[in-house]
């Protein structure tokens, strides 16, 4: 298994506690410039099944999502209004989640944002999204 350092063009983000609690979160970029997050999976982050649980799926792509909305109104917080989740195959531990995310159309208060999630070249799932932008006063 490749350790996933910055030597490897991966390094940690803090994300916060619910992603430190599934994470670490990583961040690379890809050829294009694009970032991309990443997450190394194991037996914790599967459900009674065996595969990777759909909450770890959707908390990376949200993650993706947040940071690329983040980035697109200038650094102003954000929140996810509607996520749209569609899952593709199911991910198995000891796989490297690395998910996309683009803008699609923004506003003055609203961004719209795509994203999907690979396994290698596997399509695992794909989600659409609504961010709202909330003026820093307006933030806890």
């Amino acid at each position: 298994m490749t350790q996933l350092t910055e030597q490897t063009g991966w390094k940690e983000l803090k994300a916060g506690p619910f992603m430190d609690g599934i994470g670490p979160i990583l961040k690379t970029r890809a050829l294009d410039g694009n970032n991309i997050y990443g997450l190394r999976t194991d037996a914790s982050h599967c459900n009674a099944i065996g595969s990777v649980h759909g909450g770890v799926v959707t908390g990376v792509l949200d993650q993706a999502i947040a940071i690329e909305a983040w980035n697109a109104a200038n650094r102003q917080p954000t929140v996810t209004l509607q996520m749209d989740t569609r899952f593709v195959t199911a991910a198995r531990a000891g796989d490297l989640l690395e998910a996309s995310a683009t803008l699609r159309h923004a506003t003055r208060s609203m961004l719209f944002v795509d994203a999907d999630l690979y396994a290698g070249d596997r399509l695992i799932a794909t989600a659409t999204a609504v961010m709202k932008i909330i003026a820093k006063k307006d933030t806890p």
